[in-house]
């Protein structure tokens, strides 16, 4: 099922339905050329509205008049300097030591520092090809309350670095360049694939940095079987090392792999991980009983049970609802030498100094 594209018409003050012009399902686009009358001429201003079944949780339509669409149009207008750019100098004090990951081109990504409610809560360096991140770093703190109910977001800087400053929830209206520039809620829909955080929302401590996680450049495709099974246990894992034994800060960089011999995508846009990876630093931690997981631990997981396993074996002996999404744990160098080989860059360095102090 594909998206209705609205051209807004300024003598109508209202949004009459068109066909998507990115395809989709014929069906659909026929319901909505049905709904288009026939003398409307409009002039173009695109906006895209999902489909109820898509969006159960956002079902509120969002009414606009001329006036309101008018007092939004300065959100492109470069009022605001954007907090996208070249680097994460805004946000170093999620990377331990002050310093992001070495030996990463990032003239492939976009750094973002990722602000919400006039605060930076994490970092996300992100692939505008793949339309995913590479990799969320954070600073763990466990939750004090539950999921949170919010709508998802995306970033408006990816769109136009003068854009505004802080991560925007879908509601029933975006610019077409949002679909051009990111990854959006329709691409989810039907796929197979649940949204998967890089950034846990229960990894984080307040209300609003949990809120913050739900932005989709911090999600990649992740299959519901690695989602809530293997994948959960490690992160409930890390959490319980952090709680117990991190006398201090624990810095956390998780990231997705994408396939080496061919491209997987959902809604031919996307790009499906093979695998997912995460490692943490915890410098300052209590020495007994010398747990051998401190201060660097790392694991890999898989993402498509169908993958070979030269990276993560398969436990012949699991449950068949989550065979094939193993997790393998193993020490930081194990998991940079993994990553030089799969991204193709020799000198990747996670965290400073290995994280000694």
């Amino acid at each position: 099922m594909s998206w209705c594209l609205f051209k807004y018409s300024t003598r109508l003050k209202r949004f009459p339905h068109a066909s998507h012009p990115y395809g989709g399902s014929p069906v659909w686009n026929r319901w909505c050329r049905s709904k288009l009358p026939r003398r409307l001429k409009v002039r173009p201003h695109y906006l895209y509205i999902p489909p109820a079944s898509c969006k159960r949780s956002q079902r509120k339509m969002l009414q606009f008049s001329t006036g309101a669409l008018l007092l939004l149009l300065p959100w492109f207008g470069g009022l605001v300097l954007g907090e996208v750019s070249s680097d994460f100098s805004k946000c170093l004090k999620f990377f331990y030591n002050r310093s992001p990951p070495q030996g990463i081109n990032t003239a492939l990504y976009q750094p973002i520092c990722q602000r919400y409610k006039n605060q930076y809560h994490f970092a996300s360096l992100y692939n505008r090809e793949h339309r995913t991140p590479l990799y969320s770093a954070y600073t763990l703190g466990p939750a004090d309350g539950g999921r949170p109910k919010i709508l998802w977001m995306y970033e408006p800087q990816l769109v136009s670095p003068s854009a505004s400053t802080e991560m925007t929830p879908f509601k029933q209206w975006f610019d077409k360049n949002v679909f051009n520039t990111q990854a959006v809620l329709q691409d989810y829909c039907g796929s197979g694939f649940t949204k998967g955080h890089l950034n846990p929302s229960m990894h984080q401590k307040t209300k609003e940095n949990r809120e913050a996680t739900f932005t989709l450049t911090n999600i990649v495709p992740q299959k519901k079987s690695s989602n809530n099974g293997p994948w959960s246990r490690l992160e409930s894992e890390v959490k319980g090392n952090f709680t117990v034994f991190c006398k201090g800060p624990m810095y956390v960089i998780t990231g997705a792999l994408p396939y080496l011999k061919r491209k997987r995508l959902i809604n031919n846009r996307v790009s499906v991980p093979e695998y997912m990876w995460s490692a943490y630093c915890c410098p300052s931690y209590k020495s007994e009983p010398n747990p051998p997981f401190l201060p660097t631990y790392a694991a890999v997981g898989r993402n498509d049970p169908d993958s070979g396993e030269e990276v993560v074996k398969i436990d012949q002996d699991a449950s068949p609802s989550v065979k094939g999404y193993d997790v393998k744990r193993m020490s930081l160098t194990a998991l940079e030498v993994i990553l030089r080989q799969r991204l193709r860059m020799p000198e990747i360095i996670l965290f400073d100094g290995q994280c000694r102090k």
